[in-house]
């Protein structure tokens, strides 16, 4: 039975790494690349771009963003790997919330706003409250590869 559950610990702490570095990915992707080209759609297909958009883009990244508090929860509140430090991981919780905050409260509502019309000004707050998920998830990319680092020795 211990081996068991050694074995799902393990997939447990996998799952989290792999979401983590695909998000991470996708973000960096959507803030350098794919949020700035929002102003070039141009207004007469703008709304039709942003619903693809948010419908498309949630395909992609939901299932990693699930995968990634459910992991994260169950690393923090159940068991880690071995050797893994419960700061590094509870830190990293920490900003899994922040990243979740921020999407409910910053993005989804220039989303939002952008759903109605092109708007300068809520691109531009996009683009730029953008960069508190694009800072947390790379500090995560970080702090899951320290853990795995931590897992292996």
């Amino acid at each position: 039975m211990k081996k068991n559950r050694g074995l799902w610990v393990i997939i447990v702490f996998l799952a989290h790494v792999a979401a983590t570095l695909f998000v991470t990915g996708v973000i960096w992707f959507v803030q350098v690349v794919h949020y700035p080209l929002f102003s070039q759609v141009g207004p007469a297909t703008f709304i039709n771009y942003e619903s693809a958009h948010a419908r498309l883009t949630t395909w992609i990244v939901a299932p990693p963003m699930l995968i990634e508090v459910v992991t994260g929860a169950l690393l923090l509140w159940w068991r880690r790997p071995s050797g893994v430090s419960a700061w590094l991981v509870a830190t990293g919780f920490a900003l899994v919330l922040v990243i979740w905050l921020s999407t409910y409260f910053l993005q989804v509502p220039r989303h939002t706003m952008l759903g109605k019309g092109y708007d300068q000004t809520a691109h531009d707050m996009l683009v730029f409250s953008n960069w508190l998920r694009t800072i947390a998830w790379s500090a995560r990319s970080v702090l899951v590869l320290w853990m795995a680092a931590q897992a292996l020795k």
